[in-house]
């Protein structure tokens, strides 16, 4: 049978991206991201809005793209896989991580309207991105789930 991990997130990033280097010289990038779902109660009372937070983590050379063009409060899509990682704090407690590994991310918007996207196997530059809402008649409130 098959399996798939696959998650697609927009939303905005909540700091820049931060790269590091592993021991071997892997670069690693890492940043959040703040999705927003609005919502009218089932009691038919006033639209809500809430907020679902995401810890991103980019490889390689779509580390160095993150590193270069996501910034804080930079509209993003974010494709890739879930990951639950464990690992142990400093006061020697064990915590569980569930984080998104992108092999895709695309710059919706930013402070000068750019757009641009890199993944798996990009040269990390930007490119120009489809524009968001190009499908006439498409409302996003209208999707079921």
């Amino acid at each position: 049978m098959a399996t798939l991990n696959k998650i697609m997130v927009i939303g905005n990033t909540g700091r820049d991206a931060e790269l590091r280097m592993t021991p071997n010289g892997k670069p690693v990038a890492s940043f959040s991201i703040a999705v927003n779902r609005s919502f009218a109660p089932s009691d038919g009372g006033e639209r809500r809005e809430e907020t679902e937070w995401f810890n991103i983590v980019a490889w390689n050379r779509l580390a160095e793209f993150s590193q270069q063009y996501v910034t804080k409060g930079r509209l993003v899509y974010i494709e890739g896989r879930l990951q639950t990682r464990k690992w142990t704090d400093r006061e020697q407690k064990e915590r569980t991580t569930v984080e998104i590994v992108a092999n895709d991310i695309q710059l919706l918007g930013g402070p000068r309207g750019e757009r641009g996207s890199a993944g798996d196997g990009e040269s990390g530059r930007p490119v120009e991105a489809a524009p968001a809402g190009d499908k006439p008649g498409f409302d996003p409130d209208e999707i079921p789930f």
